[in-house]
């Protein structure tokens, strides 16, 4: 993957600063958006030439690099998709994770840039496009897996010294499996995940697949499992991420999916998610409607 994960403090300053600056600015345009009628957002966005983007500062779906350039998987795809619909400019408006759906509900920006989880408590609070890619779970664990550790199961069977990210779908996950909340320990991100991981801390950090592996490319202590799908109820729970609408945007987001469609057909979505460490077996044809179920 492209984006260097080396200097975690750095980028999180960088992203804090575009926050301050550009959260102002997206409170300051949100009582425009309020004046204008619903399913008139996308001319409205053609007309003022700008769409504002929520992000949520996790590589590889949504940061800002050691450049200070606004990248990751959403963003990217966000600016192809929006320049086929006539929206030639991208905002980025930095957030924390759990401050998306609200900051979206509020108009402080137009879109949820962030390859959020599409799931049914999502979709009671807003709408999402089709998913732009699909993933498994992982785990950062010592060298040699010391433990075993392949599943949740593994890791309630163990005892294992349990941590993950905060808002992570891997907390719902892990309860599921029989692992006590209370004892779960909730890091920044998977950086963060990383360094407890090697220093023993904890045994295992649990993320999805993508970004497990492509934090411990370069360490000496630490590995990434095999993927695998987390059972919840009984069943195999495979996520899908996409981009959040609000839920009176949906000619916006039904002229977005057109768009997602469209592009992978061609192959354009693929050539896009690669550059972040995406595989083809990472690529979907999941519909938000199935995974809101």
């Amino acid at each position: 993957m492209a984006p260097d994960t080396r200097h975690p403090i750095r980028r999180r300053s960088l992203l804090l600063g575009t926050a301050g600056a550009l959260g102002a600015a997206g409170v300051a345009g949100a009582s425009g958006c309020a004046r204008v009628p619903s399913g008139n957002s996308l001319a409205r966005l053609r007309s003022q030439g700008t769409v504002r983007l929520g992000i949520a500062g996790e590589v590889p779906y949504g940061y800002i690099d050691e450049q200070g350039e606004f990248t990751g998987e959403a963003p990217e795809l966000a600016k192809a998709v929006f320049k086929r619909l006539g929206v030639a400019n991208v905002q980025p408006v930095a957030t924390d994770f759990a401050s998306l759906i609200p900051g979206l509900n509020s108009q402080q920006f137009d879109v949820v840039s962030a390859g959020m989880y599409i799931n049914k408590e999502r979709c009671a609070q807003v709408i999402f496009s089709d998913p732009e890619y699909q993933m498994l779970d992982s785990f950062i664990v010592r060298k040699g897996n010391p433990k075993n550790l392949h599943s949740y199961e593994d890791v309630v069977r163990t005892k294992a010294k349990f941590a993950t990210g905060t808002g992570y779908a891997e907390i719902g996950y892990a309860v599921a499996a029989g692992y006590p909340e209370k004892d779960i320990v909730i890091l920044q991100d998977q950086v963060a995940g990383l360094n407890a991981v090697e220093s023993g801390r904890v045994d295992v950090f649990a993320g999805t697949a993508l970004t497990t592996r492509e934090v411990v490319r370069k360490s000496s202590k630490a590995e990434a499992t095999k993927p695998f799908a987390a059972i919840v109820d009984g069943k195999e729970k495979i996520d899908g991420g996409g981009f959040a609408f609000r839920p009176t945007d949906t000619e916006l987001r039904d002229a977005f999916n057109a768009e997602i469609h469209k592009m992978k057909k061609s192959g354009e979505l693929f050539r896009i998610l690669s550059r972040f460490g995406f595989t083809k077996a990472e690529m979907t044809e999941l519909t938000a409607k199935e995974l809101c179920r």
